[in-house]
C-alpha cells in the first residue's frame, strides 16, 4: 500500500506541475503578445529619406559624373563586349524576376510571399546578379582597372537607393 501512495502521490505532483507550466506558458505568451503588440504600436516606421540612402544616391551620382560613366560605356574601346553583352543579359533576366515578382505577383495577383509560392526565384535571380556582376566587373576592367568594382557598388547601392525611395 505504500508503494500505491507513492506512486499515486507522484502522479499527482506531476500533474499539478504540468498544470502549473501551462499556467505559466499561457501567461507568459499572453504577456509577450501584449509587449510586442504595446512595441509595435510605440515604434514609429523608418524615414524613406535618411542619411544612408541620401549618401549612397549621392555618392553613385558624383561617381557618374566624376568618371564619365556613361560616356565611358557608349565610347571606349577597350571594353570586352562579349563580358559586356553576357552582364547586360544576366542583368535583365534579374530585373524581368524581379518585374515579374513585384508587377504580376505582389500587385495583380496579390501575392505577398512570392518565394513560398515560387521557391526557385529568389537563389535564380541571385546567381543571375551574382554572374552579371562579375561580367560587368571583367568587362569594364580595362577601363577602370581596380577602381571597377567600387565604381560598380557604388552605382548599385545609389540604384537600390533610389527605387527603396520611390517604392
Amino acid at each position: 500500500m505504500a508503494d500505491f501512495l507513492q506512486e499515486n502521490d507522484l502522479v499527482t505532483l506531476r500533474n499539478r506541475f504540468k498544470k502549473d507550466a501551462e499556467l505559466l506558458l499561457h501567461s507568459i505568451s499572453e504577456e509577450g503578445i501584449d509587449e510586442k503588440s504595446k512595441y509595435n504600436k510605440d515604434v514609429k516606421p523608418l524615414p524613406r529619406i535618411n542619411r544612408h540612402s541620401v549618401f549612397w544616391i549621392l555618392a553613385s551620382v558624383g561617381l557618374t559624373y566624376y568618371v564619365d560613366f556613361f560616356v565611358e560605356i557608349m565610347e571606349n574601346e577597350d571594353i570586352k563586349s562579349w563580358w559586356f553583352n553576357v552582364g547586360l543579359v544576366l542583368l535583365g533576366v534579374c530585373l524581368s524576376l524581379a518585374a515579374f515578382c513585384i508587377v504580376y505577383l505582389e500587385w495583380y495577383r496579390g501575392i505577398k510571399h512570392y518565394e513560398q509560392e515560387y521557391p526557385a526565384i529568389p537563389p535564380v535571380t541571385t546567381a543571375a546578379f551574382i554572374a552579371a556582376s562579375c561580367s560587368f566587373n571583367i568587362a569594364l576592367w580595362p577601363v577602370w582597372s581596380f577602381f571597377t568594382p567600387v565604381i560598380l557598388f557604388t552605382q548599385f547601392m545609389g540604384v537600390v537607393m533610389l527605387i527603396s525611395l520611390i517604392g
